[in-house]
Order: C-alpha cells, then sequence, then structure tokens
C-alpha cells in the first residue's frame, strides 16, 4: 500500500472527512497550488531540515520560506540546514521523493508547522505522490499530528 491509501485509512480510523485531489504531475509546491487552483497560503508544503544531525519535518505555506535565523531560536540548534534527499527518502519508502504528507508522526519524525498556516481553516498538501493532494481541516490535523507550532518562515517576496 502507498502512502495515499495508508493515509486516507489513518485519516478515515481517526474520523477524519477529506478530500481527494488529482493534478497534472508537478514539483514545487507554488505549482501544486496552482494545479490545484488553492492560494499558496492554503498549501501546506514540507520542508526536511537537518538540525544539529537530527531530521525535522517543517510545514509551512507553499507562498512562504523558511527563515533559518528563526527557526535556530524556534529549535534550539546551532548547526540547520535543508536535508538533502538523500538523508531522509528512506525514512518515506512509500512517498515519491519531494512528495511527502506532513504527517512526520507517521514516520517518527518532530513536526513544526508555522504559526501562519496554523490559523488557516483548512489545509491542502501532497499526499505522498505529484498528482495527489488531500484537504482537511486544520484543527483535525492538528489533533493528529500534534505539531509544534512556531514562528520559523517569512513570505515569499
Amino acid at each position: 500500500m502507498g502512502a495515499k491509501e495508508e493515509l486516507e485509512k489513518y485519516l478515515k480510523d481517526n474520523g477524519v472527512s477529506f478530500e481527494e485531489m488529482v493534478h497534472a504531475e508537478v514539483y514545487t509546491a507554488q505549482e501544486v497550488a496552482a494545479a490545484q487552483h488553492v492560494s499558496g497560503q492554503a498549501l501546506a508544503k514540507v520542508v526536511m531540515v537537518n538540525a544539529d544531525g537530527e531530521t525535522v519535518m517543517l510545514v509551512l505555506p507553499a507562498s512562504y520560506r523558511v527563515d533559518f535565523e528563526k527557526l535556530k531560536s524556534v529549535l534550539e540548534k546551532k548547526d540547520i540546514r535543508l536535508a538533502k534527499e538523500e538523508e531522509f527518502q528512506d525514512v518515506f519508502p512509500d512517498c515519491e521523493v519531494g512528495a511527502m504528507p506532513p504527517f512526520g508522526n507517521l514516520y517518527n519524525i518532530p513536526v513544526y508547522v508555522d504559526d501562519t498556516l496554523a490559523g488557516d481553516p483548512e489545509i491542502v498538501f501532497q499526499a505522498g505522490t505529484h498528482v495527489h493532494t488531500i484537504k482537511i481541516k486544520y484543527a483535525d490535523y492538528e489533533r493528529l499530528v500534534k505539531p509544534k507550532v512556531a514562528g520559523f518562515a517569512v513570505h515569499l517576496a
């Protein structure tokens, strides 16, 4: 079973209503937002970082980028950098590289959500492939993932 099917089962088992959507194959978060006709604010993108040797999942709006100075303060780590795909792809064996859903809890990875995304009523995110997305209420996402919410992103200028 792939990530999408596992995720749908997980959502159903936890009483979460969701909408599955399909779009043309695209690779960047902004392209996904455009293909799904949702704002860059509503699309939750996943950014993987290495923080003092630990892999951490960041979830932020597609129209934002990570501010590494803010992130250092949030994570209380000294050495933070973008993780290389080869450093985390084995953690997500059921996902296409770069299409991980923002459910680090299912992969034993800590999850941090930017506070700008936490205010949205609904979020849309990739479901393990470059053609499938899922929309759920943010409150359901927060209930299941229990992410740490903090300010670590800035809007793309």
